[in-house]
């Protein structure tokens, strides 16, 4: 074995590593067990970011119809607010009080048709997403939850898997 080659054997600086690693890259090592991630947490995000999209193009449509009108820059900063709301609550959906803020910003959505009527239509349909998002993905965390406990316990009485 030459100096070469026990140079790639430590840690961190194999041949088939890129030259630029994240964190957890670097950190990374063979056999380490995978963060398991909340499926509900995955779900309800993407939902809120694409509800954050919607309420700021909404608010920039509604003060570009209403222009002269002095609700118009309220309607304007309350929409790219609860679009900020939005993207924050993203950090806060792994406890009940972001499922709840979520609940919160569909409740607004749905009364933003009294603003403009279409969007009954949009509102509807996040807070139908926003639904199987809080729903289903718990549902698959549980499942999850389970398989995992019942590979655990067979791996205690069978012992490792050959690979």
């Amino acid at each position: 074995m030459s100096s070469d080659d026990s140079a790639e054997k430590t840690t961190g600086h194999e041949s088939w590593r890129p030259a630029r690693e994240t964190k957890s890259q670097r950190e990374w090592k063979p056999g380490q067990v995978k963060k398991v991630r909340s499926i509900r947490a995955t779900f309800t995000s993407t939902v809120l970011v694409m509800e954050a999209f919607v309420l700021a193009f909404f608010g920039m449509a509604v003060y570009g119809v209403n222009r002269g009108e002095p609700m118009a820059p309220w309607a304007l900063g309350l929409s790219l607010g609860l679009a900020v709301v939005a993207i924050l609550t993203c950090a806060l959906v792994r406890k009940p009080l972001g499922i709840w803020i979520g609940w919160t910003i569909q409740i607004l959505l749905v009364a933003s048709a009294f603003i403009e009527y279409t969007m009954a239509i949009v509102g509807v349909g996040f807070g139908l997403a926003w639904w199987y998002a809080v729903v289903k993905g718990a549902q698959i965390d549980r499942e999850n939850t389970s398989r995992a406990e019942a590979e655990a316990k067979w791996h205690e009485e069978h012992g490792p898997a050959s690979q």
